[in-house]
C-alpha cells in the first residue's frame, strides 16, 4: 500500500526517518495575530449564557494572548457578561499555574471571585458526579503543548468522560499547538496507559485540543464508547505549520519557546539520574549528570519555590550540555524531536553498578512502551525503532484527517 493511500500527502508532509518525525514541509508565520477561541465572545455567550457552567482554567486562560495592552482572565470576562459560573476546575500546576510537576493540591476558593476551585490533580483527576450536579456546561480553556505526556490532554479526556456520563456539554475554547507542525515518537501501548498517557496517540500528535476532543469522540476512546456532547469554538488565523508559541508559560518549567520545543525530547530523562535543568534558570534547556567530568556546561539544581522545591540532584554539580540554542533552532525548523539526546546522555553515565534509569515503569508510561529503555542498553542507537514510528505515524495521520479543523500549510 502506497504512502498516499495511507493518508500521507507528500505535498504537505514529509518524513524525518532518522528521528521518527512526520512533519509539515515548512514552517510559516501567521500574517496576523492568531485569535484564540476564548476571544470569540459572541459564540461563548450564545453557547453558555442560559446555563450554569463550570470552567477548566489556569493561568493561561487569558483573553488577548499575544496582544498588546492589558489582559483579562476568562473567568472575569464570563462573570462580567453575567454568565452563571458555578466553579472552576484546576488541572496539574493549579489554577495559578505555579505548582511544580506532579504536585497534588486540594480544593480551595479563588480569593478574587469567591468561586470554588476544585482540584483535578489531587484526590480526584476526573470530575465527580457530585461536582457536576449543578452545572450544564463545562468550558475548557487551557494552553497545551501538544505532547501526550503533558497531562492537560489527560484532563480533557477525563472531563469529557465525566460529562458524557453525567449529561453535561463540553465547550473547548481552542488554541494553537506549539508542536502542531509535527507528529513524532511511538504510539501508546495500552498496557502502559496512565495519567501521563491515556489515549493511543504518538508522543507528538500535531493536533490542537479542539481537534483532539473531536478525535476522542469520533474514535470511541471514552470508557464504554460513550459520546460527549461537544462544542469546539476554534481559534482564527491558525495553520498547523505556523511558528506559534504562548507568551504565558503553560507550566513553571516551560518558561520559554525553546523549553517547549525541547520538552518532548528531554522528558524521558525524568525517570533517570540525569537532570534536565529543573531548579535552574534553564529548565528543559540543558542536560547533565552528577559526578562526571565530561561536558562543557556545568549547573547546580537548587530548591526553587513553586517550580522545583526538591529538584533531582539538588545542590550537586551536573555536567553536560546547554541546549538553549538547539531549542531556539527547533522553534523555527520543520522538524524538532530527538530521543538520541537521551541515548547520548546514557552513554556518558560512567557508573555501571548504579542504574541510569531510576524508574523503568515510569519511563514506559512516559514513552508509551519498553522500546526506549531497551534501546538505552544497546551499544548503538537502533534505527529500526524510529522506522517503526514512521509507519505508525503515517497510519495515525490517516485516522486523524477527518478531525482536523485547521489547514496543515498556510496558503
Amino acid at each position: 500500500m502506497g504512502q498516499e493511500s495511507l493518508g500521507f500527502d507528500s505535498t504537505k508532509l514529509t518524513i524525518d526517518s532518522g528521528h521518527g518525525v512526520l512533519h509539515t514541509r515548512h514552517r510559516s508565520v501567521p500574517p496576523l495575530r492568531v485569535r484564540l477561541g476564548n476571544e470569540n465572545i459572541r459564540d461563548i455567550y450564545e453557547s453558555c449564557s442560559r446555563a450554569p457552567i463550570a470552567v477548566v482554567a489556569n493561568a493561561t486562560s487569558v483573553i488577548g494572548e499575544g496582544a498588546e495592552g492589558p489582559k483579562t482572565h476568562l473567568i472575569d470576562t464570563l462573570l462580567a457578561l453575567g454568565i452563571d459560573v458555578k466553579k472552576v476546575f484546576a488541572p496539574e500546576h493549579g489554577f495559578r499555574g505555579n505548582l511544580h510537576n506532579g504536585a497534588n493540591f486540594d480544593d480551595g476558593t479563588d480569593s478574587k471571585t469567591g468561586l470554588p476551585i476544585l482540584s483535578l490533580h489531587g484526590k480526584h483527576k476526573k470530575p465527580t458526579p457530585e461536582s457536576l450536579s449543578d452545572v450544564r456546561m463545562i468550558l475548557f480553556d487551557i494552553q497545551d503543548v501538544g505532547t501526550r505526556f503533558y497531562t492537560y490532554l489527560s484532563s480533557l479526556f477525563l472531563v469529557m468522560e465525566a460529562a458524557a456520563e453525567n449529561g453535561q456539554v463540553v465547550v473547548v475554547l481552542d488554541r494553537p499547538n506549539p508542536h502542531g507542525h509535527q507528529m513524532a515518537g511511538p504510539l501508546l501501548d495500552p498496557r502502559w496507559k496512565s495519567f501521563v498517557g491515556m489515549i493511543p496517540v504518538p508522543v507528538l500528535h500535531g493536533m490542537t485540543l479542539g481537534e483532539m476532543a473531536q478525535m476522542i469522540n469520533g474514535e470511541g476512546w471514552l470508557e464504554g464508547g460513550v459520546q460527549c456532547n461537544l462544542i469546539v469554538i476554534p481559534c482564527e488565523g491558525y495553520a498547523h505549520s505556523d511558528r506559534w508559541y504562548p507568551t504565558i508559560a503553560p507550566s513553571p518549567n516551560l518558561p520559554t519557546a525553546a523549553a517547549i520545543a525541547l520538552y518532548p525530547s528531554l522528558c524521558p530523562l525524568e525517570p533517570t539520574v540525569a537532570s534536565i535543568g529543573r531548579g535552574t534558570q534553564l529548565p528543559f534547556q540543558c542536560i547533565g549528570l552528577p559526578g562526571v567530568d565530561e561536558g562543557d556546561f556545568a549547573f547546580t539544581p537548587l530548591a526553587t519555590p513553586g517550580a522545583a522545591p526538591h529538584p533531582k540532584n539538588q545542590d550537586e554539580t551536573c555536567r553536560g550540555r546547554n541546549l538553549q540554542e538547539l531549542g531556539k533552532q527547533w522553534t523555527e525548523s520543520a522538524s524538532g524531536f530527538d530521543w538520541k539526546l537521551v541515548f547520548e546522555c546514557r552513554k556518558k553515565w560512567p557508573f555501571p553498578t548504579q542504574p541510569f534509569i531510576s524508574s523503568p515503569v515510569f519511563m514506559a508510561k512516559l514513552t508509551g512502551n519498553k522500546a526506549l529503555e531497551e534501546a538505552l542498553e544497546a551499544e548503538h542507537w537502533p534505527p529500526a525503532m524510529t522506522e517503526l514510528w514512521i509507519d505508525e505515524l503515517i497510519q495515525f495521520n490517516d485516522r486523524r484527517k477527518e478531525y482536523l479543523i485547521y489547514p496543515l500549510l498556510r496558503n
